[in-house]
């Protein structure tokens, strides 16, 4: 049975130490716990890691992450065992995602040494770049080997290569044959996937996120409203006068004027 974790990744993490450390010296078998602290592991070592009953191997380039106030048991194969670690707390209270106790990083794992290793070199000189080292640590964690298991927005891979294709070419012409390519699926998959997981058609999504950019730059921003228009790919005002009309309830200068009044 795997442990399972659940991390709050809305806000960056505060950083209470992080560095290389040393187990096995004074024997094969240590307990010990952190009150108030998260820990996370990358191991160079093999070894158990045990806690809240379930026991996990420890092999190189595995990651493990341990809740606050844990008991853990860790059991040692050889009497100097290295490993990088990050202690730190976890202050937010939203978008969480749950993941394995322990994973095997694969061919993320030189990756993420490197980003710990940043993480240690900044966390006695820049608390705010050691934040957000860890914080990329942590977020790389959530996808490895395609663990998670309840992040929001869709399920299926190549519908979240279509939203990403579609989000990185709003500003340009996008047509379905492309999308479905980006995807690696047929038109016909493609359009169906769409209708299951967002209850939308393909051209219609485009259109809802070109408007929920346009919203954006109407309120946000400074930018002539013909810039915003070609900013979301529809460089005809009078098409982009009628799209705002139907999917914001106003015109483009309605929508500004509100947010200012």
């Amino acid at each position: 049975m795997q442990r399972q974790v659940e991390l709050a990744l809305d806000q960056p993490p505060h950083v209470a130490n992080a560095g290389v450390g040393v187990h096995g010296s004074a024997g094969p078998h240590e307990v010990f716990r952190l009150p108030r602290l998260w820990q996370l592991h990358l191991y160079s070592y093999s070894g158990m890691l045990s806690f809240g009953g379930v026991s996990h191997p420890i092999r190189p380039g595995h990651v493990s992450l341990v809740p606050p106030d844990t008991e853990v048991h860790f059991h040692y194969d050889a009497p100097r065992c290295e490993h990088l670690y990050a202690h730190f707390r976890l202050p937010g209270s939203g978008e969480r995602r749950r993941l394995p106790a322990m994973q095997d990083a694969g061919a993320e794992a030189a990756a993420l040494s490197g980003l710990l290793r940043r993480t240690v070199a900044a966390s006695t000189q820049s608390p705010s770049r050691a934040s957000a080292e860890l914080w990329t640590v942590l977020w790389r964690t959530t996808t490895l080997n395609g663990t998670a298991d309840n992040s929001p927005g869709p399920r299926h891979p190549a519908l979240r290569a279509a939203i990403a294709h579609i989000e990185e070419h709003l500003a340009g012409p996008l047509n379905i044959p492309a999308i479905a390519r980006a995807a690696g699926v047929s038109h016909t998959h493609l359009t169906r996937l769409f209708r299951e997981d967002t209850g939308s058609t393909v051209v219609g999504y485009i259109r809802h996120r070109r408007m929920e950019r346009a919203r954006h730059l109407l309120i946000a921003s400074t930018l002539a409203i013909p810039a915003i228009a070609a900013a979301v790919g529809i460089s005809d005002l009078q098409a982009f006068n009628k799209t705002c009309r139907k999917e914001l309830g106003a015109s483009p200068r309605a929508v500004r004027q509100a947010a200012s009044a």
